[in-house]
């Protein structure tokens, strides 16, 4: 069994390294940011990402932003620092592909293999371990580290070479981000017309719009359940390398651009920490017209 280091033990970091402990592998967290007591009493809690990356085998960041990711990586007590011949960098944020490029080379440099395997499966899928695992880097590296990913998640795929998991995990959140958007539409349309939003969803859950958006996201907009799974913030950045990297590319997101106006608008009114389904919020406010307007609103806050 290896000796793994994990980084980022937020919402979903949490969970992917509860279940690595279950797979049987020893962990080493950094002691410098917050751990959950169940993981601090069961791992080996270093001094620093540098005390991680000389104690680990494997070490794995999961942070929320590209920036996150090169302080961890690169700060003056950072992986690298740790890092010897040999070892493997792995790293499940979701970020630019572009700057997973450059992260990637750098620890090359060093003599370690790297991967950009960010995931999709939001809270649940973290806690089932049947996260949507998206791995870029070279073939080796990534059968070295199949077995870990195994007890993360179900679908595993090695795309191509480093940012190839960054820019499925981008597309991923194009089209997660539509589907919210219009299912949206959808229950807003059904509710302001008079029917039940929650009755037509269900309804609709029988037909050809049936999906997993429409069945999860659309029943927390009916229910009002917006305790972050996937924070909007987090969604609108995942959107945002979208439409940057559409810029560089020299083509059209026209739908991406639209969604992304959404989740700001949520942002605008105090919604950066709701969960990604409250985008049907953003439309509310544009109609002055909320879909289940008797339901109790405390969770919205949450």
């Amino acid at each position: 069994m290896a000796k793994i280091g994990f980084i980022g033990l937020g919402i979903m970091g949490a969970h992917m390294a509860r279940n690595l402990l279950k797979g049987g592998h020893a962990l080493v967290v950094n002691g410098a940011y917050p751990i959950p007591d169940d993981l601090r009493e069961r791992a080996t809690v270093a001094a620093d990402s540098t005390a991680v990356a000389k104690a680990a085998d494997i070490v794995i960041s999961m942070v929320p932003d590209t920036p996150d990711v090169a302080n961890v990586l690169f700060a003056d007590d950072g992986i690298a620092k740790g890092l010897s011949a040999g070892k493997l960098v792995i790293d499940m944020s979701s970020i630019s592909p572009l700057e997973t490029q450059a992260f990637a080379k750098r620890i090359n440099a060093l003599g370690c293999d790297y991967l950009d395997a960010p995931v999709s499966g939001g809270e649940v899928g973290a806690r089932d371990a049947t996260l949507t695992i998206m791995v870029g880097g070279p073939e080796a590296a990534f059968e070295r580290a199949k077995p870990l990913f195994e007890l993360m998640g179900k679908n595993i795929s090695l795309i191509g070479d480093n940012g190839a998991g960054q820019t499925c995990k981008v597309a991923n959140q194009i089209i997660v981000a539509l589907n919210i958007e219009a299912v949206a539409e959808a229950l807003l349309f059904a509710a302001r017309s008079g029917a039940d939003p929650e009755r037509v969803r269900r309804a609709l859950m029988g037909g050809f719009a049936s999906s997993r958006i429409l069945e999860v996201h659309g029943e927390r907009m009916t229910q009002r359940t917006f305790a972050p799974g996937f924070r909007i913030e987090l969604h609108r950045k995942d959107l945002n390398l979208a439409l940057d990297g559409a810029r560089k590319l020299g083509i059209a997101l026209p739908h991406t651009a639209s969604a992304q106006q959404l989740f700001s608008v949520c942002a605008a009114h105090g919604g950066s920490g709701w969960d990604h389904s409250a985008m049907i919020r953003a439309l509310e406010f544009m109609a002055d017209f909320e879909i289940a307007q008797e339901k109790d609103q405390k969770t919205l806050a949450a």
